[in-house]
């Protein structure tokens, strides 16, 4: 039993890393198993629905460890929040030369009829990623709507500076967008 879910777990990472170094389009069978040296008979047995069950469970795991990072973080404050999550993303771009994407958004912005079926889940995460960061902002003191623009500033700032740190292959757009937030979440209306 710890066998089978060993090799899911393996073919899932294997698909995480594929869909942030490639995109959605770069999640393939054939991909996933290359990367990770698993049977080609464990996918029909893991993922009988195939690469679509296989995309949406890599995604979900993906967008589930990047949310825990976020609710964690946010308990101690949107700044710490904000810190970490940047923290993240400058280790995984370092880690993967550059080749790293955040899952959801290579799913968000792929065309394919699989990418498109994925696109309310894809909400979903995005939604509990600015719930968790609205909700720190609240509790710091922020007024509601105030909280709810600030959050939605922070993913967007992040989300493109990891897009500009990928394609100039510097962590420089991520150092300039933690701080220019940093004042932004630390001030009190």
């Amino acid at each position: 039993m710890a066998a089978r879910g060993t090799t899911k777990q393996k073919m899932l990472l294997g698909a995480v890393e594929l869909l942030r170094e490639r995109g959605s389009a770069g999640v393939t069978i054939d991909a996933v198993l290359t990367r990770t040296g698993t049977p080609r008979g464990s996918v029909y047995h893991h993922f009988p629905d195939g690469r679509r069950q296989l995309l949406s469970e890599s995604l979900e795991l993906a967008a589930d460890a990047i949310a825990e990072l976020i609710e964690r973080a946010a308990a101690t404050g949107p700044t710490e929040a904000m810190h970490r999550f940047v923290a993240f993303w400058r280790h995984l771009l370092r880690e993967s030369d550059f080749n790293a994407v955040c899952p959801a958004v290579a799913v968000a912005v792929s065309g394919t009829e699989d990418d498109r079926a994925l696109h309310p889940d894809v909400a979903a995460i995005l939604t509990r990623w600015h719930t968790a960061l609205t909700t720190a902002l609240t509790v710091s003191g922020f007024p509601a709507d105030r909280a709810k623009r600030l959050a939605t500033l922070t993913l967007s700032a992040i989300e493109g500076a990891i897009i500009l740190s990928r394609t100039s292959r510097s962590l420089q757009p991520l150092d300039d967008v933690a701080a220019e937030l940093e004042p932004l979440l630390t001030a009190r209306p």
